[in-house]
């Protein structure tokens, strides 16, 4: 099992399966699923029992793991091919996280290159990209808090935390590093509707570590920005494209307007494997559209009228020129675009 020094775990390898934490039912009960299948991995992945860019690449790698098994058992000399149809699954099932792809890019890098038996070798590697993951979020929650300046409050979009990564967090990871440090006073958390990740799962990884936390709603955060209280946003990303533009959860791109209009600086934190140089902007990034029930319905219970029709998508794109500081493990890009973010790509 890999080394977590958080209370949070939201992924793990253990007894030859895939485990995860059921983050649909937080905070009430904290529950591990066990995933024996890329099948059950991969509907796992597109229903929301494990999500954020990060954690979705790491879930993807040892659900590659699960496939291999399967297929070598099936046919040890087909198996390289069969694989394929479960790699494609996998990318399938939540299009707009960059790292979902880029995790099974790597596995299969490796595939390509076995012979024998692959379940061992490929456990190492899903197990690398965990860890690396983790010591990714270190190094960016220390590069983030090196940005904070004057000691004050922050606010924070969605969860970007221990449960949306390997362990730490990207944005929670410079909110944890910041607080540790002194630098930060009180973190202020969205709700972020439709499926209230920061009531649910923000709110309940800070209160674990016992930082100081105020939940608002959504439409709640221009008018504490107006009250000047808060010194930073901080989010992390789903995608980030070639020039800076960036992926997130749907309700970061009026966050960041509201910062720049009251003087609030915005920092993305995210690794180098959420940014994809495929992408020239953020218009061609795929924008992942959800059922219309997550807004029609609040706990099982209808919220609208009959008929309602609904726009659903799970991101919006903020534009480059809206982000302040882009925090990779590589380093920090002040006013991101794309000869910085080439330049950071190349280490």
């Amino acid at each position: 099992m890999i080394d977590t020094p958080d209370r949070v775990c939201a992924i793990r390898w253990r007894e030859n399966a895939l485990e995860l934490l059921d983050q649909r039912l937080l905070p009430e009960v904290a529950r591990y699923r066990r995933l024996n299948t890329v099948t059950e991995a991969a509907q796992a992945i597109r229903e929301m029992v494990v999500r954020g860019a990060p954690a979705i690449g790491v879930a993807a790698a040892y659900s590659v793991v699960l496939a291999a098994r399967a297929r070598y058992a099936e046919n040890p000399q087909s198996w390289q091919t069969l694989i394929n149809a479960d790699l494609a699954l996998l990318v399938e099932s939540r299009p707009t996280a960059v790292n979902l792809c880029w995790a099974v890019r790597r596995m299969a890098q490796v595939i390509a290159g076995l012979a024998g038996d692959p379940e061992q070798r490929l456990l190492m590697e899903a197990r690398g990209i965990h860890s690396e993951d983790i010591a990714a979020n270190r190094r960016m929650g220390q590069l983030g808090a090196a940005l904070l300046g004057q000691r004050g409050a922050v606010l924070t979009h969605c969860n970007a935390g221990a449960l949306a990564t390997g362990g730490y967090g990207t944005a929670l990871g410079v909110i944890r590093a910041g607080y540790a440090a002194g630098l930060i006073e009180r973190v202020y958390v969205d709700e972020t509707r439709p499926w209230l990740q920061g009531a649910r799962l923000t709110a309940w990884e800070l209160v674990q570590d016992r930082i100081p936390t105020t939940l608002l709603a959504d439409a709640a955060a221009a008018a504490l920005l107006r009250q000047g209280q808060v010194r930073w946003v901080i989010v992390g990303a789903d995608r980030i494209a070639a020039n800076g533009d960036v992926a997130n959860k749907i309700g970061t791109y009026h966050l960041a307007i509201a910062a720049r209009y009251h003087g609030v600086r915005f920092m993305v934190v995210a690794p180098t494997s959420t940014v994809d140089l495929q992408m020239v902007d953020g218009a061609a990034i795929p924008i992942e559209q959800r059922a219309a029930d997550e807004l029609l319905n609040l706990g099982g219970l209808p919220v609208a009228a009959t008929g309602t029709e609904v726009w659903n998508p799970s991101f919006d794109v903020t534009p480059a020129e809206l982000v302040d500081a882009l925090v990779t493990e590589r380093g920090v890009a002040l006013k991101p675009d794309a000869t910085q973010l080439a330049r950071l790509m190349l280490f």
